[in-house]
């Protein structure tokens, strides 16, 4: 076996494990795009991330197919969050070749240090849905996030999929379930925003994107089978893990 075919079936391993884990709660980008830049360095940045939006694309869209047999999702909160996401999506993947990310990263890490008490000293936060907390009266501040991590999407992307669950746990009182595919309509709207700016820009590199498309969907398919199985309480735990994961990456980012 040649050290192409080799690297290219490690990337696809590493999209198999992206996409269990994004169907479930989000975090997937932390295991592909870091393997997808150490298998392939010789290639820009900006390439390597255009290429790993298809398979993200992908694997969502197979979790959300999933969900939304099981779960009903809520289309009037979903539709302006989705939006705004698109476009603030788009306007940050057309910064990633003009603007360092390193500045952000401190900031994001004190955020998700935050994120990571809030959630674990609430034990009943995300475990039943608030149904006075889904209202229109929250939907311009979940907007507002949908802009935040729209543009964090297109501009950094790692653990896109963990905030969006938080907003709709914390924000709109969603139990971790239901947040989970909720998310996943608007993690499918930013990659859609990356992917069509990526396009036309030349910076996906189709050959790979294609056989990580394939893996991250099939575990897709089995995360959200899991998700769906064992509730609540699995995603929760798994949420937490995650973030603690992109803590340390994020704190490896910054002290070296």
């Amino acid at each position: 076996m040649d050290e192409l075919t080799s690297n290219v079936l490690l990337v696809c391993v590493a999209s198999f494990a992206a996409g269990f884990t994004d169907a479930i709660v989000g975090g997937g980008g932390l295991i592909q795009t870091p393997v997808l830049f150490l298998a392939f360095p010789q290639y820009p940045a900006a390439t390597l991330l255009g290429t790993t939006k298809i398979p993200s694309f992908s694997g969502t869209a197979i979790s959300l197919f999933q969900f939304a047999r099981h779960v009903k999702l809520n289309w009037k909160i979903l539709f302006p969050i989705a939006l705004s996401a698109f476009l603030s999506a788009m306007l940050g993947s057309s910064l990633v070749r003009h603007i360092s990310n390193e500045n952000f990263k401190p900031i994001i890490l004190l955020a998700l240090c935050a994120v990571a008490v809030y959630t674990y000293r609430k034990k009943s936060l995300g475990m039943h849905k608030n149904e006075h907390a889904q209202t229109l009266y929250a939907l311009p501040k979940a907007v507002v996030c949908g802009l935040l991590i729209g543009f964090y999407d297109g501009f950094i992307g790692p653990g896109t999929g963990s905030f969006l669950v938080l907003v709709f746990v914390s924000v709109l009182g969603f139990d971790f379930l239901h947040a989970s595919a909720h998310a996943k309509t608007v993690n499918l709207a930013t990659n859609a925003a990356s992917i069509l700016y990526f396009i036309t820009t030349g910076n996906i590199l189709w050959w790979l994107a294609l056989p990580m498309a394939i893996a991250n969907m099939s575990g897709g398919f089995f995360g959200t089978k899991l998700a769906l199985l064992k509730g609540n309480v699995l995603v929760r735990k798994l949420f937490l893990t995650v973030i603690f994961l992109t803590i340390v990456r994020f704190a490896y980012d910054v002290i070296f």
